[in-house]
């Protein structure tokens, strides 16, 4: 990502099955890095220097990033400063495969 300018879209493939089934290892997801967070949407994150793709949860016990897969703890974050962009898009090469999160 340093390649990025902070304010651009850029793009991150899927490299495990922790959000799977709705992304699939493998697939492309486009990344907003000025996107609005709120409960519920899709995020990049990082966790000890690490970026993890999951859905942020935002409650009364702070903010978390929960990953489908079966087995796998919610991340606690501190918030904003812990997120790198939303996601609003999975890229694929139908258009059945393609899905829009904004």
């Amino acid at each position: 990502m340093d390649g990025c300018a902070a304010n651009e879209p850029f793009a991150l493939q899927v490299t495990d099955d922790s959000m799977a089934p709705e992304f699939p290892k493998g697939c492309i997801i486009i990344s907003e890095p000025n996107g609005a967070l709120e409960n519920g949407c899709f995020v990049v994150g990082v966790h000890e220097e690490e970026l993890l793709f999951r859905q942020l949860l935002i409650d009364e016990s702070g903010w978390r990033l929960h990953a489908f897969g079966d087995g796998l703890e919610d991340i606690p974050v501190r918030g904003p400063a812990d997120i790198r962009g939303r996601v609003i898009q999975r890229a694929g090469r139908s258009r059945r495969e393609r899905k829009h999160y904004a």
